[in-house]
């Protein structure tokens, strides 16, 4: 069977007006996650979401792993849900989502404060009524999520020589966010979008998500994988 890496980018800069950007600590992270590689299977391809924090995740990745030629593919169906849409539709006050997080940061535990309303803001998008009044709504996302997670397995699929039964399967290693790897999850498993909701709230920076396919079969291998962190250390771990 063939495996797809689905991996969560590094931390980011959450609450500051440019989430969409690694922190010095998630540029580690990647670079961590790619030197852990180097005593794993080379990957044949990898694929990234189009969002800077995908491409740089990607990036330092590479300059752990030392080790690659394989080709890079921008795939924009592995990108975050917008979740400036989404706090906004929230509460339309925060709309300007610099204004909102330099405003949010003055509050004593800003950090536990703005994670808080934010899943509170993602639950709304979900669960609510009003999926009309967002750019893209929940089942939009999901939908498109699996279609991308298909369009690569009917791509692997096609490609593969079926003169050559004892080739070696492929490896391919995805850049993405939480949103995407969960709702792939939950397509898999059958969660329900409150379990999908709280496994996204689980999802460690750098985690890795491993599916295997054949032409017959989609499943879990595992999930949220963070062994490379542990081993470098305690203070690696992060979830935003």
């Amino acid at each position: 069977m063939a495996a797809i890496y689905l991996i969560r980018h590094g931390q980011a800069s959450f609450g500051k007006a440019d989430y969409d950007q690694l922190s010095e600590h998630g540029i580690k992270q990647a670079q961590i996650l790619g030197k852990h590689w180097q005593s794993l299977t080379k990957p044949d391809k990898f694929y990234s979401g189009d969002l800077l924090r995908h491409g740089q995740s990607l990036e330092h990745f590479l300059v752990g792993y030392k080790k690659c030629d394989a080709p890079a593919i921008i795939h924009s169906g592995f990108n975050e849900f917008d979740h400036v849409d989404i706090l906004k539709c929230y509460k339309p006050q925060w709309g300007d989502f610099a204004k909102m997080s330099t405003s949010l940061a003055k509050l004593e535990n800003a950090s536990k404060t703005i994670q808080k309303e934010f899943f509170h803001a993602m639950e709304h998008w979900v669960f609510s009524d009003k999926s009309n009044e967002y750019k893209e709504s929940w089942s939009q996302f999901k939908t498109r999520c699996i279609n991308a997670l298909q369009n690569i397995i009917n791509q692997t699929l096609a490609e593969k020589n079926p003169a050559s039964r004892s080739s070696k399967s492929k490896d391919i290693l995805i850049f993405t966010s939480g949103g995407p790897i969960s709702a792939i999850i939950q397509h898999i498993l059958q969660l329900s979008d409150q379990q999908t909701l709280t496994l996204n709230q689980q999802l460690r920076n750098t985690s890795v998500t491993k599916l295997l396919f054949s032409e017959e079969k989609l499943s879990v291998d595992y999930i949220n994988n963070y062994s490379h962190l542990e081993l470098a250390g305690e203070e690696w771990l992060t979830f935003r």
